[in-house]
């Protein structure tokens, strides 16, 4: 017979490596995927532009794929080579630069590429009005390991008690005087397996979910009102900082009041441009949105308004930060000289506005150590006189510039007070 000991660390050893497979083979499946969203997502979409260009079939646009891999690692750098292609693509894009990416290895590269190159689009839904540009729903065989796994383990048991009432009939027969078996479900070995294996399962089920605690990508709340940022903002050209006057010389990007909105919509009471639709691909009558307004302003057109007898509008807020996280707005966007769509996404071609970007501590201090300061002509950075000079002598590779890491942009007490 076959001892008892032998069979357990047989399906120990079974169920260990059924659930290394299983989770080994997701991981390496989503790699590129998450590489992809940790590092191009808030500037790139598969299948359609975005701050940069639409990244479907970029190997086939760069014939020399070492270029490829140098142009993603360091731009700035490969523009100094003169390359027409990535001259063109810098001016084509009004000379927005590029994060850089010196710390993503060729392997890391070559997986974002393969999960570029396998993107299939999602199926069309007109009716659903399904947003363009997300990516397709990826295969998921952690089920199905995890049922394999399962039955595996109930066949290895039942195997077991076989092995049991095997050994007891042969004692029987032979005459040797054998203990009563414990019940599986009374055996100690048998408990202590389960424990650990449903511990296990609990750490990764509950770490996963931990970490995806706060992370509201694609998070698209219906408003009080639909209000297109793609009219205004994109079709009509207002500028941003009309509505969010406090982005640049605050830390918070205020919400416009009820004034601001009817600076223009005491005179423009009828929507006459494109169809709208929002997110269940309903249509929206504009004007009847205008007529919300109106409401929340106490305002009938044709007659005077008194603006002290507006009502604040409660619009549902969408990004959100932890309490304990410091961010200003100011410090990114007048002094950083950051595009507000390198974390808001393409914002002036959406009409209901969602969350784009993770907006997690890894996707921001990732983007600290990519990310170049913008020392020339900014008086806010006249005090590192040591950076400047170790740049001016060379000490310091002027192509890669002085990053946000290397002034403390990753140290604790920056965010955390």
């Amino acid at each position: 017979m076959i001892p008892h000991r032998m069979i357990i660390r047989t399906v120990v050893a079974g169920i260990f490596v059924c659930f290394s497979f299983a989770f080994g083979i997701t991981v390496k499946a989503q790699d590129g995927k998450s590489l992809f969203n940790q590092n191009c997502a808030s500037c790139h979409a598969i299948d359609k532009k975005l701050v940069g260009p639409a990244l479907m079939g970029v190997e086939d646009r760069w014939p020399n794929k070492k270029h490829l891999y140098e142009w993603i690692r360091n731009n700035q750098a490969f523009l100094k080579t003169g390359d027409p292609y990535a001259n063109k693509l810098y001016l084509e894009y009004n000379k927005t630069a590029m994060n850089l990416f010196p710390q993503l290895t060729d392997a890391e590269i070559g997986a974002i590429l393969k999960y570029i190159s396998d993107y299939k689009p999602a199926a069309a839904q007109p009716a659903a009005g399904a947003a363009a540009g997300e990516p397709a729903a990826e295969s998921d065989n952690t089920l199905l390991f995890g049922i394999l796994t399962l039955i595996l383990a109930v066949i290895a048991f039942t195997l077991m008690q076989v092995n049991s009432n095997l050994k007891k009939l042969t004692d029987v027969k032979e005459g040797v005087d054998s203990p009563e078996p414990v019940p599986f479900w009374r055996n100690k070995t048998y408990i202590a397996i389960v424990t650990v294996i449903l511990f296990l399962i609990g750490g990764y089920l509950t770490t996963k979910g931990a970490i995806g605690l706060g992370r509201n990508i694609n998070y698209e709340p219906k408003q009080p009102i639909f209000y297109s940022h793609k009219v205004h903002a994109g079709i009509n050209q207002i500028n941003c900082l009309y509505c969010h006057s406090g982005a640049m010389d605050s830390k918070y990007s205020n919400v416009p009041s009820v004034n601001v909105c009817m600076n223009c919509h005491m005179a423009i009471n009828e929507y006459k441009g494109e169809k709208l639709y929002n997110a269940d691909g309903e249509e929206v009558n504009g004007t009847e949105e205008i007529k919300k307004l109106y409401e929340y302003a106490n305002f009938t057109p044709g007659q005077p308004w008194d603006a002290s007898k507006a009502k604040p509008i409660e619009w549902t807020k969408i990004h959100m930060l932890p309490a304990h996280v410091y961010f200003n707005h100011s410090q990114h966007t007048r002094v950083g000289k950051i595009q507000c769509q390198i974390c808001h996404g393409e914002i002036n071609k959406m009409d209901e506005v969602k969350q784009v970007s993770e907006l997690s501590m890894g996707w921001c201090i990732n983007c600290h150590r990519t990310t170049q300061v913008q020392f020339k002509d900014n008086g806010f950075y006249s005090i590192y006189e040591k950076y400047h000079q170790d740049l001016k002598d060379g000490k310091i590779d002027s192509t890669k510039g002085v990053t946000v890491e290397m002034i403390g942009g990753t140290e604790c007490q920056k965010c955390h007070y």
